[in-house]
């Protein structure tokens, strides 16, 4: 007998996750409307750096290769460049993600010497005014400076990265000529209402039309990134390069300033939290162990998307999307580009939907995660 397919067998989980994403702090100075973690203010629950770096031994001991490390914005931290230093001693390489307020000169000189350090420069507009209108006055000029920097450093190959909109969709040849003009990669990535995008996602979201348009402008560019994320466009008859499956709780997760950790990066609530890190066992029990977890790699239903004939090459779509749209997670994706969510999606008043479990945007009262204040 054959083995299964491998999108099968990741469904069953794996020991360690392929992909693990680690937000250092809620703290941000940037108060970006579509923020998937909702920061802005620090938690002063958040994990202190020798908390930061028994998670980092852990990491090393599961044998995971990399980390996405986010935030808020991770340069904010102190101990930023200790965690970096400690997760690369270990052989755990770091990928981490920042709107380029504090990358300055001699932080690109630094980080231009360090090897398995790869960085991701995050602009959601070709130009100020459509940037800005999302992340703020002034973050497309800094994150313009920072890529400077690491060009001047000689840093290599960073990632430029791109919350695709439909403010910024018809944008997509002139991001690639910047990516390309700097030597960089660009990273295209699907709009979520996760955090703060919850308000903001029917506002952002793309419109069908410029749905199949971006499907067709990746299918002609397989160098641009995109994380996995537009798989329910392979609905559309051809699949883009990646998996077509939601990885959450099965090869991907992650770590919240606090040490929570959820099924991954875009639902951050009470309904996917597995455990925490300082729970007996760490981060290597919770994953291999939690009910949250377990339950996630039974085999799942197909639900209302059975009788769909493209079920099998977009698995139905985002589980955070569904969530926190309020459809129900064997529903159709709400951005299913066959409209069958439309009519659902409709119908749920903006009260009716899922809220994120804490939310630390600025002027917002913090909710305190478990474990001793550090």
């Amino acid at each position: 007998m054959s083995p299964a397919p491998l999108t099968e067998q990741l469904k069953l989980g794996l020991d360690a996750p392929i992909c693990l994403t680690w937000e250092l702090t809620y703290a941000c100075n940037l108060d970006c409307v579509h923020c998937l973690s909702a920061s802005g203010r620090r938690d002063p629950n958040e994990l202190s750096t020798e908390e930061c770096f028994a998670v980092i031994d852990e990491l090393h001991d599961l044998q995971v290769f990399y980390v996405n490390i986010g935030g808020g914005e991770p340069m904010i931290r102190r101990d930023f460049h200790q965690i970096v230093d400690r997760a690369i001693s270990k052989n755990v390489g770091v990928k981490f993600s920042t709107n380029g307020t504090f990358l300055d000169a001699e932080a690109a000189r630094r980080f231009a010497d360090m090897d398995m350090l790869d960085i991701q420069v995050s602009l959601d507009g070709i130009d100020a005014h459509t940037n800005d209108a999302v992340r703020g006055e002034g973050s497309w000029a800094k994150a313009r400076e920072a890529m400077e920097h690491l060009a001047a450093a000689d840093f290599g190959e960073f990632k430029i990265s791109m919350v695709a909109t439909r403010h910024n969709a018809d944008q997509l040849d002139e991001y690639k000529a910047l990516a390309d003009a700097y030597g960089a990669q660009l990273r295209l990535t699907r709009l979520r209402p996760s955090g703060r995008g919850v308000e903001s996602y029917h506002d952002l979201r793309l419109t069908n039309d410029q749905q199949i348009d971006i499907h067709r402008w990746l299918l002609d560019r397989p160098d641009v990134l995109t994380g996995d994320s537009f798989f329910h466009l392979n609905a559309l008859g051809e699949s883009l390069p990646g998996l077509s499956m939601c990885g959450a709780g099965r090869i991907v997760c992650l770590i919240d300033p606090v040490g929570d950790v959820y099924a991954c990066p875009f639902v951050i609530h009470d309904e996917f939290k597995a455990g925490n890190v300082r729970d007996p066992g760490g981060f290597t029990n919770v994953w291999r162990e939690s009910d949250a977890f377990l339950a996630m790699r039974e085999p799942q239903s197909a639900g209302a998307c059975a009788s769909c004939g493209s079920y099998d090459a977009c698995g139905g779509g985002c589980m955070a999307s569904k969530f926190f749209t309020g459809l129900p997670l064997d529903g159709p994706d709400p951005d299913c580009v066959h409209g069958h969510a439309d009519e659902a999606l409709a119908a749920i008043a903006p009260d009716e939907r899922p809220k994120m479990t804490v939310d630390h945007s600025k002027g917002v009262p913090v909710v305190l995660g478990s474990g001793p204040n550090k």
